[in-house]
């Protein structure tokens, strides 16, 4: 207990990095969809954001993981030197990967810009590039950080990150907006037009991004201070072997969940939505597509705590009962998410999207967020391929989940519009999630309570439809309504796992907690 204790402290501690920044930066949906009112003026942004992961996993090339899977191979204080060989050609590979293709895009700057379509836009497509750079350069010291479990630096650099990139949002798009129109401050007006041009509007997003980025050489000084650039051979050939595949893994899975964003303007139909543009639906999808940002909080802030944790159980003989109950605990807390976000869409949708236009393309929520929830299910159980050192089999899943995503946005996009994405990127995570837990059964077996899962997640489901069938037109009726729907279902979650919780209980109250509890408390069903 004492370990799932200490992973529940770190996720909640790391959760301080994910959920209170994303929070934080969640104010600039309705900042940037007051701003630009039209769905089509964000479009580029849409795209451009997800090119940024993709970017970001090739500068990385896995190599995070790799580093931790050497830190931890180098424990205690006699293999110091190890730790800092590990962290010295890790950074350095990732520097001259960095360097490489960020100098590539610099160059061939026009050429991207005339392919995407966005002629005049290149100074955005720099930016972008910059932004990218310094965040892959700052992945390995951010590592280090969660691998010597100082949580707190992290968590701090992470926080303040983003809120100078929401206060620079603020600044740029509407005080300077109003202070160059004349609106109010005209002392300051001959100033502002020094360095603000509303030509740029959406482009300040990503100079925002980009100085906000900037302060990370100043906040992470420390960790960067002890780095000497170094490539030995042989221990740069071991980090590549091992996190090549994971580069491949990453990036499959990322396509995975950024093809639709990438493809929707070019595959739906001209004129599909009446008086929407295509750039309208990519603007409408990519920022109801943001309000799923509920279930990714959890899976990030399981991932950052996860990774090193469970490293470091790796030889323990009780790592797979663990995983078992981490995983049930895991689906339950994503099960409430999806549960409380649906269930009261209406009320976030009027909150988060400024510009009525954007919220017709609230119906494709609780679909992402059910794709989420298996996406993050299936990183749960992904664990044994890293554990084993069986990364290829991680490629090969995600690269079906890939060819499912492909597959089921050619064929439902011109059917349903951007409705298919949603349904393909579902499919996909179910089918990633399934085929995941069949090979790590054979692998690497963990008594799952398949059972419990199953059941939250189709009473959840159900809970979500039946309230989509009824809806109910006043928000004073409705919230109160579907918060008492919300507060049901988690009674009926405390009520079945009561058997788990009373231990847990017990112990925070200075009890022995009863012998059939414990054996109670442990999952059975496979």
């Amino acid at each position: 207990m004492s370990a799932f204790k200490k992973l529940a402290g770190d996720t909640a501690l790391y959760g301080l990095s994910t959920i209170v920044p994303r929070m934080i930066n969640f104010a600039l949906v309705p900042l940037q969809t007051a701003v630009f009112t039209k769905p089509g003026e964000l479009s580029s942004n849409v795209v451009l954001y997800s090119y940024v992961a993709l970017m970001l996993a090739i500068y990385t090339f896995g190599l995070e993981t790799a580093f931790f899977r050497t830190s931890a191979r180098a424990k205690g204080t006699e293999n110091a030197e190890q730790r800092d060989a590990a962290f010295n050609n890790t950074l350095s590979l990732v520097m001259v990967i960095t360097l490489v293709f960020t100098t590539v895009i610099f160059i061939l700057t026009p050429q991207i810009a005339e392919w995407l379509d966005y002629r005049g836009q290149e100074p955005f497509i720099r930016w972008v590039a910059l932004l990218v750079a310094i965040d892959a350069f700052m992945a390995i010291p951010f590592a280090r950080l969660r691998a010597e479990n100082r949580a707190r630096q992290f968590v701090l650099a992470k926080i303040t990150n983003v809120i100078v990139m929401v206060g620079l949002n603020f600044f740029f798009l509407l005080f300077c907006r109003d202070v160059y129109a004349g609106k109010y401050l005209p002392i300051l007006q001959p100033f502002v037009r020094l360095f603000y041009d509303p030509a740029v509007g959406p482009g300040y997003i990503f100079l925002a991004n980009l100085i906000a980025n900037a302060l990370y050489f100043w906040l992470l000084r420390d960790v960067l201070s002890q780095f000497r650039f170094q490539l030995r051979r042989n221990d740069v050939r071991s980090l590549v072997v091992y996190s090549f595949p994971l580069m491949l893994t990453t990036l499959a899975g990322l396509l995975n969940t950024l093809t639709d964003r990438i493809v929707l303007m070019h595959w739906l139909p001209e004129g599909f939505y009446p008086g929407l543009s295509t750039e309208d639906a990519v603007g409408i999808y990519g920022n109801c597509y943001k309000l799923s940002v509920f279930m990714s909080l959890a899976i990030q802030s399981f991932k950052f705590a996860a990774d090193p944790f469970f490293f470091s159980q790796a030889e323990d003989k009780n790592a797979p009962g663990l995983l078992a109950r981490v995983t049930k605990w895991f689906v339950i807390v994503c099960v409430l998410l999806w549960v409380g976000v649906s269930l009261n869409l209406d009320a976030v949708g009027l909150l988060m999207l400024r510009s009525p236009m954007y919220r017709v393309g609230l119906d494709i929520v609780p679909i992402l967020l059910l794709a989420n929830l298996f996406l993050g299910v299936y990183y749960n159980i992904s664990f044994w391929f890293k554990l084993s050192d069986k990364t290829r089999f991680g490629t090969l899943i995600t690269v079906v989940g890939l060819a499912v995503t492909v597959l089921g946005n050619v064929v439902l996009i011109p059917r349903i519009g951007y409705l298919g994405c949603a349904w393909a990127f579902l499919a996909s995570t179910f089918v990633m999630m399934a085929l995941c837990y069949v090979l790590g059964e054979r692998h690497y077996p963990v008594p799952y309570d398949l059972r419990s899962a199953a059941g939250y997640v189709l009473g959840a489901g159900a809970l979500i439809w039946l309230s989509q069938q009824f809806p109910i037109a006043n928000l004073w009726i409705a919230v109160p309504v579907h918060l008492a729907l919300f507060g049901l279902f988690l009674l009926v979650i405390l009520r079945v796992e009561r058997d788990t919780i009373q231990p847990v209980l017990a112990r925070l109250r200075g009890q022995r907690p009863p012998l059939d509890s414990e054996t109670r408390a442990t999952p059975k069903t496979r």
